[in-house]
């Protein structure tokens, strides 16, 4: 006889039971890494792939931004130009303390030598000739920047010029720039570049070579960008960023009062960052998850396995779980190797991060007639206990309803009438 569904449920508990339970159990939590003192008016530690935030101090303070304000042009630059467009330089009259790669007015340059320009040495007349030759005004460019702001929903930022001079209408925060710099981090061109030590510049009147200003890159191998600024409002300024074994840290400092200090605390601060976070696998793509019974096959069972992998950038010592949900209690065939049963919860410190299918891991056969019969047999055993007792039954409830109308019912005399007896006279 088959065992009954409650029975199957018990079983597949059983099963189950250990296997969520070694799954959940977190692994032991190692020494957190102690927070970096730092000398910056305001600086962020954030993680790039899910916008964790490690460490933050007046991360909301709105500040002047010096050359960082290149990041928001380059971006609207990647998006609004292809890399192999030509432009004519503007006529931009430089400061002398600017910082520029001396171009002339008219002289063409590909798009992909003004953004290694802009991003590396941070000049100016490069950004004046992106921001006029994209959008045909300077004041259209910023217009843009404005506006890609808000959709980025970097709430504490506002653009002046493409440029980044002292204004005070120019300004941003450390949370900010750390957001902008991730969304700029998505196109490989920008990440390639930022992570250059230095450059050569073909297009134009004659070849140039370029050096990035973030030192960090070119003396750090893990470092990997992002953008320096310096004017005398925003003090001394370093959107950083650096990766290492599937771990990317951005890292802002800002009103430093010096480049040692920018330096120091930048590379303090990513270090502090890559120790505190671990890419670590939550779930394995084949592993079993438990097993469901064939249906029409007592004793017979197909394993379920992960059809994923699941992978995140957590804290050291977070707590992770998975739990299996949705599978039935029996399935029959035929169905292929990798059919989807049932669904993976994978969680970090309780929410729900990823959702993993759960699948067959063999091919199921449909169940042969044997199987079938021997099925039926089984159930019309049932049936036909059950069939017996309520024919055994029915005598004895045929005779106890006799019994007990035969006791509502009056006697015969009772029912009969009366006689009225006449006087003799």
């Amino acid at each position: 006889m088959r065992p009954s569904l409650a029975a199957r449920r018990a079983v597949l508990a059983l099963v189950l039971a250990p296997i969520c339970a070694t799954l959940a159990a977190p692994a032991p939590a190692p020494a957190a890494a102690r927070a970096p003192a730092v000398r910056a008016k305001a600086a962020l530690v954030m993680e790039a792939s899910t916008g964790d935030v490690l460490l933050a101090r007046n991360s909301r303070d709105r500040r002047a931004i010096a050359s960082t304000t290149k990041l928001m042009t380059a971006l609207v630059a990647l998006e609004r130009t292809d890399l192999d467009d030509v432009f004519s330089a503007a006529d931009y009259r430089a400061g002398s303390a600017e910082s520029q790669i001396g171009l002339r007015a008219g002289e063409r340059l590909s798009v992909r030598d003004l953004l290694r320009a802009l991003l590396l040495p941070s000049a100016n007349d490069a950004a004046a000739t992106l921001a006029v030759a994209t959008l045909g005004s300077r004041e259209a460019f910023v217009a843009e920047m404005n506006r890609r702001a808000a959709a980025l929903g970097l709430l504490d930022t506002r653009f002046a010029s493409p440029v980044g001079l002292d204004d005070p209408g120019n300004f941003s925060s450390a949370r900010d720039l750390a957001r902008l710099a991730i969304r700029l981090r998505r196109n490989e061109f920008f990440r390639l570049t930022v992570d250059l030590p230095r450059a050569v510049l073909r297009s134009g009147s004659r070849v140039r070579m370029v050096i990035n200003r973030n030192p960090l890159v070119r003396r750090f191998g893990f470092v990997n960008g992002v953008k320096t600024g310096h004017t005398s409002q925003a003090g001394y300024v370093l959107v950083g960023s650096a990766s290492r074994r599937g771990v990317t840290i951005v890292s802002v400092v800002m009103g430093e009062p010096s480049e040692r200090a920018r330096d120091d605390d930048s590379l303090a601060l990513l270090r502090y960052g890559l120790r505190s976070y671990e890419a670590k696998p939550l779930l394995a793509e084949g592993r079993i998850l438990g097993r469901i019974a064939l249906r029409f096959r007592d004793g017979e069972h197909v394993n379920v396995i992960a059809g994923a992998s699941a992978r995140r950038v957590i804290r050291l010592g977070d707590a992770t779980s998975v739990k299996v949900g949705g599978l039935p209690d029996e399935i029959d065939g035929p169905l292929p190797r990798g059919s989807r049963v049932g669904t993976a919860l994978v969680r970090h410190k309780g929410k729900i991060v990823r959702r993993v299918p759960v699948v067959t891991m063999e091919p199921v056969s449909e169940a042969a007639f044997g199987d079938r019969l021997g099925d039926f047999v089984g159930r019309s055993q049932t049936l036909v206990a059950v069939l017996l007792v309520l024919v055994c039954s029915l005598p004895l409830m045929v005779l106890r309803n006799r019994v007990v109308r035969r006791r509502r019912e009056p006697d015969a005399d009772e029912r009969a009438p009366r006689r009225e007896e006449t006087p003799i006279r």
